[in-house]
């Protein structure tokens, strides 16, 4: 329907022009009869057109300006002013055509929904395996469901299994299911098959109430409403007004048909769409596609802002960020190497984790021998001559668990992080942490978008309330709501609507349905094309979230100018009109002031074509090379933050404790404190230029110098220690030092990868990020 509908106005267009171009011809060589014929074919053809148009408008109860067109034409062949009329029609024409090229908007479709429910299951007869349509599954039918499929309907496990509810809930991990446990249909099953009592039938599973929250919601979005139609309420009637005192004062039918030509509203009809026009393109620029003219009045009006945790504010990706080794006898950097070089094989999201973390420390990996695979328990084979297994602490090891093992644990729980125990020839080897971190730039995006003017910031998450709450603290959003399932999602977008015109962020399957029920939904797309991006209005195609501000200041700057250019020109075509009333601009010489408002209109209406204000610093080729380097020194030198904590768990009176003490003050002298000394002396002054004056980073310096305090307190304390062996009181003292200078590292860098170094990033610089931050 839309495209006939764009097919049509570009045909009336070609038309109305040929038409006003032949009755042209014909009047420069005198042929005044093929001039009228064309001219009055051309105002006819825009009359019936016009018609239509208010027709159409009345149907859906409102008053369109295209009533006073109607009026126009037919005033102009009562007057015989047939080239007034022609020029009329072209007019509507073009502005018809741009204003439906710049409203047209991508539909929004749940192909991808569709594309990956279930249409069969697998339901387990007294006969053996049928395979059925899923609309044939019953309450009560026992279902198996093999690795990687989609659980096809709601049910109840029979047996233990591991599942993927990403898609239901956000959350990257994968989850133990235990007998008895209710599985919920569009979960995928991450290990081996599993047996299930289905609870619900197709219809009425989660699945399919996320296919139908997003048709819901989508069904009560508001249509796009022209800027023509709302002034219409004021304008049209002051028109017809103007033209009846007209009449009523002079009788002269000809000033009549001049008021109504001149007010033909034209600059409505093109000024507007082409500032919108030019906000998209201007947006697509930074990275930030909006679907039409709509979105980006909306986008404009978006006042609060609601979150998604993960993938938006988080990466959406777990990382390695510790390997513990205890009391083990191989260190971090060994076991980090047989964990990756076994993994190569795994098609695991950890695995590709753990590899990722591999290559980028710079570790040359060998590919694994005689590799098996437990489905949702783990993976053994060989690496350099050893026996390596990856998995579940349960399934590699077999004489229990030992303490340290189960410290890492705990810290893992504590903190929902996610863990690989390794075992190595049998033997406790190791525990892999992984987590799904914050964004270093979330922080500043949200005071941008605050600037941008967002009110109200809300995160939403599936996972528990006390991390959900410190990822809130952490960002600085004002509300968080935890525990959130798809349709939980799309209450709070609906209850946030009484706080202003709400703004849904995410990047899931799972966001979808709030992506559609919101005032404005905006999909993040970096990780390829989802449900999401199909139902949001806006798609950020980059992995740059802070781009959305600038896509909010844009979107705002085209709305005010889109303002500006009907302002001016409704000005003009009002003066014109006043001057058409008093008998000084008959219809022809009105149809063509007319044109002429319209050019200045769309000249006005092109400012949005030019660069606005933008929240970015822009980095210079020279600073930014400077920055990258020093990103890269700080990438290097986190593992020796991370063995600060390491040596700060294990210091003991013992000589080992000590030597490693020693060993770490070496490489804290000769590795960190060498580059935050160069990142003090040739990064910190130029951003102080670049960003908000002298004082920009004052604060990371005085956390610079409070580290090189700390570091020359540890040189003198390990100095006055003498022997191999320490007294229990400085082996307090030493682990109250190691653990502060820990703490103040893990917070100085996380200011500068969110203050500094995310400047790369917003630059289109490639940085590595997500550093392996082991401890050797």
């Amino acid at each position: 329907m839309r495209t006939l509908r764009n097919h049509f106005d570009l045909l009336l267009f070609l038309v109305s022009l040929i038409l006003l171009g032949a009755g042209a011809v014909g009047w420069s060589f005198g042929v005044h009869r093929w001039e009228s014929l064309c001219w009055v074919a051309a105002t006819v053809l825009g009359m019936v057109v016009s018609v239509a148009w208010v027709v159409g408008s009345l149907r859906e109860r409102k008053l369109g300006v295209d009533l006073i067109a109607v009026l126009a034409l037919v005033g102009a062949l009562a007057v015989d002013e047939p080239f007034a009329g022609a020029m009329i029609t072209v007019m509507l024409a073009s502005g018809r055509l741009l204003e439906a090229r710049a409203a047209s908007r991508a539909q929004r479709d749940l192909s991808v929904l569709v594309e990956r429910a279930p249409r069969t299951a697998r339901r387990v007869d007294p006969d053996g395996i049928l395979e059925v349509p899923v609309d044939e599954v019953r309450r009560g039918d026992h279902l198996l469901v093999g690795p990687g499929e989609v659980v096809p309907v709601d049910g109840h496990l029979t047996a233990t299994a591991v599942l993927d509810e990403s898609s239901l809930t956000g959350e990257s991990r994968p989850i133990d299911r235990i007998a008895g446990d209710t599985v919920r249909s569009g979960s995928v099953n991450a290990g081996s098959p599993i047996h299930l009592v289905a609870t619900s039938e197709a219809a009425s599973s989660t699945y399919a109430q996320i296919v139908r929250l997003v048709e819901q919601a989508r069904a009560g979005s508001a249509p796009f409403v022209r800027t023509a139609d709302r002034i219409a309420i004021f304008f049209v009637p002051f028109t017809l007004a103007l033209a009846g005192a007209v009449w009523l004062l002079t009788g002269s039918a000809v000033r009549v048909v001049a008021v109504l030509v001149v007010a033909t509203p034209c600059p409505l009809l093109l000024a507007a769409p082409i500032a919108v026009m030019s906000g998209l393109s201007r947006s697509a620029r930074v990275g930030v596609v909006i679907k039409g003219g709509d979105a980006l009045e909306r986008l404009a009006k978006g006042r609060v802002l609601i979150l998604d945790k993960t993938g938006t504010v988080t990466k959406g990706e777990p990382e390695v960020i510790e390997v513990v080794t205890g009391d083990s006898a191989w260190n971090s950097e060994e076991l980090l190497r047989w964990a990756a070089g076994l993994d190569q094989v795994s098609p695991h999201v950890m695995a590709a984790s753990i590899v990722k973390a591999a290559h980028r420390r710079g570790v040359a990996l060998q590919m694994p021998e005689s590799v098996t695979e437990e489905p949702g328990y783990g993976i053994e084979g060989r690496v350099d001559g050893h026996l390596i297994r990856l998995g579940k602490a349960a399934w590699i090891l077999t004489d229990g668990t030992p303490d340290w093992m189960g410290g890492a644990r705990r810290r893992a729980a504590l903190n929902s992080w996610l863990t690989v125990f390794v075992s190595v020839d049998g033997l406790p080897g190791g525990v892999i942490l992984l987590e799904d971190p914050i964004r270093p730039d979330a922080r500043r995006m949200i005071e941008s978008l605050r600037s941008a003017g967002i009110t109200r910031t809300v995160l939403l998450t599936g996972d528990r309330s006390d991390i959900a709450q410190s990822v809130g603290t952490l960002v600085g959003v004002d509300f968080v709501q935890a525990d959130c399932d798809p349709a939980g999602k799309v209450r709070q977008v609906e209850a946030e609507a009484t706080n202003g015109s709400t703004i849904m962020v995410g990047d899931g399957v799972n966001d979808a349905p709030a992506l559609a029920a919101a005032g404005i939904g905006v999909a993040l797309a970096a990780g390829g094309a989802t449900a999401s991006s199909e139902t949001a209005d806006v798609v950020i195609t980059g992995n740059r979230i802070d781009s959305l501000a600038e896509a909010i200041l844009i979107a705002q700057r085209s709305r005010t100018i889109a303002l500006q250019s009907v302002v001016v020109g409704m000005g003009l075509s009002l003066v014109a009109m006043v001057v058409a009333a008093m008998g000084y601009l008959p219809p022809a010489a009105g149809a063509l002031a007319q044109e002429g408002i319209d050019v200045l209109a769309i000249v006005v209406a092109l400012r949005a074509l030019t660069p606005g204000h933008r929240h970015t610093v822009t980095l210079p080729p020279t600073d930014a090379a400077l920055t990258e380097r020093l990103f890269a020194e700080h990438a290097a030198v986190l593992p020796v933050v991370e063995q600060i904590r390491v040596v700060a768990d294990s210091i003991d009176t013992d000589s080992a404790s000590l030597a490693r003490a020693r060993d770490l003050l070496q490489r804290i002298e000769s590795e960190l404190l060498p580059h935050e000394h160069a990142e003090e002396h040739d990064l910190y002054p130029r951003m102080d230029e670049l960003m908000s004056g002298p004082h920009a980073t004052a604060a990371l310096s005085r956390t610079h110098a409070e580290i090189d305090v700390q570091a020359a307190r540890l040189h003198r304390l390990l100095g006055e220690i003498s022997g191999d062996v320490a007294g229990a009181a400085d082996v307090t003292e030493l682990r109250g030092l190691l653990y502060g200078l820990y703490a103040i590292m893990r917070l100085h860098n996380a200011q500068e990868e969110e203050g500094l170094f995310s400047l790369l990033r917003r630059n289109g610089r490639i940085a590595p990020t997500g550093v392996a931050k082991t401890a050797p």
